[in-house]
């Protein structure tokens, strides 16, 4: 029998959060700002959860007719239940030392910025009746408030290693994911994950998320590159000769996650931390879904 002292998990949870740093705040705010509608991703289905009572139609079961509405009247109907296939949502969020870099301290982050949109996302997600967890085994996709606190402590772990590999463990066949990350370390590990991911069934999104100095290469004369991690460092006199071919090799790299995801039916989105959240929220929202931006 539990202590009348003991802390419910609620309490637990809600001591948790205490300790964490805006984001879950940041989050909350940032989701607050996309409409979604009266019922949000709804939609009939099989579930257990009603949805709403239709016309029986042609090809429908006997076992679906509900007698207690039908007989009001003469016309016999449908009990339509809330729908629950593929409601699980996945997300890897890159932790790597990489994320950790920016260019100017009036920008974010971009592990700041990826782990704001996908902590928003996952409220989205939740709200509208979906289940919601990190790939791998330690927090598995599930529904209510709670799984957003655990998600929120979850997220503001550092990986060590400058560039994270995606984890592509415990896949739930049929379920969706949303991999956020700058994508600049080993592309056979991406290549790995959503092989594993489309051998099983899964599709979902891949969105890098890039600082702007990444994108434009502004750099001139000496310069010192060296990893955030502190594991990889180059030093050259003429940095602006580097332009075009960093360029041209960063195009490459998107061209090639451009062709993993149509061979596995993956969105591809970008991401530059100077821009909207809100915009890049409401697109990955909506390329959960197959919609455009």
């Amino acid at each position: 029998m539990t202590s009348p002292s003991a802390p419910t998990l609620r309490e637990r949870a809600e001591a948790e959060a205490a300790r964490l740093p805006p984001l879950l705040a940041r989050a909350d705010h940032l989701a607050g700002t996309v409409l979604l509608g009266e019922h949000g991703r709804r939609r009939a289905g099989l579930g257990d959860d009603f949805w709403q009572y239709r016309p029986a139609q042609p090809g429908d079961s006997r076992r679906m007719i509900d007698h207690r509405r039908s007989a009001r009247g003469d016309q016999q109907f449908v009990r339509e239940r809330e729908w629950q296939i593929a409601q699980s949502v996945m997300l890897w969020v890159d932790q790597g030392a990489s994320m950790r870099f920016t260019s100017h301290d009036r920008l974010p982050t971009k592990a700041d910025r990826a782990r704001l949109l996908g902590l928003a996302l996952a409220i989205l997600l939740v709200q509208g009746g979906e289940r919601v967890g990190l790939t791998g085994s330690a927090l598995p996709p599930r529904r209510g408030r709670n799984q957003i606190l655990r998600l929120a402590e979850a997220l503001g772990v550092d990986a060590p290693e400058d560039y994270a590999p995606p984890e592509h463990r415990a896949m739930i066949p049929h379920a969706r994911a949303v991999f956020l990350s700058d994508f600049l370390g080993d592309l056979h590990e991406v290549e790995r994950a959503l092989t594993k991911a489309a051998d099983r069934g899964v599709r979902g999104v891949l969105f890098q998320v890039l600082d702007p100095s990444e994108e434009s290469f502004p750099f001139q004369g000496r310069t010192i590159f060296e990893s955030v991690g502190g594991t990889l460092r180059h030093e050259t006199l003429k940095a602006g000769e580097l332009r075009d071919r960093y360029r041209a090799r960063l195009a490459a790299r998107r061209d090639r996650l451009a062709a993993l995801c149509r061979a596995t039916g993956w969105r591809l989105g970008l991401h530059h931390t100077q821009d909207s959240a809100q915009s890049a929220l409401l697109w990955l929202y909506r390329a959960l879904d197959g919609g455009t931006s």
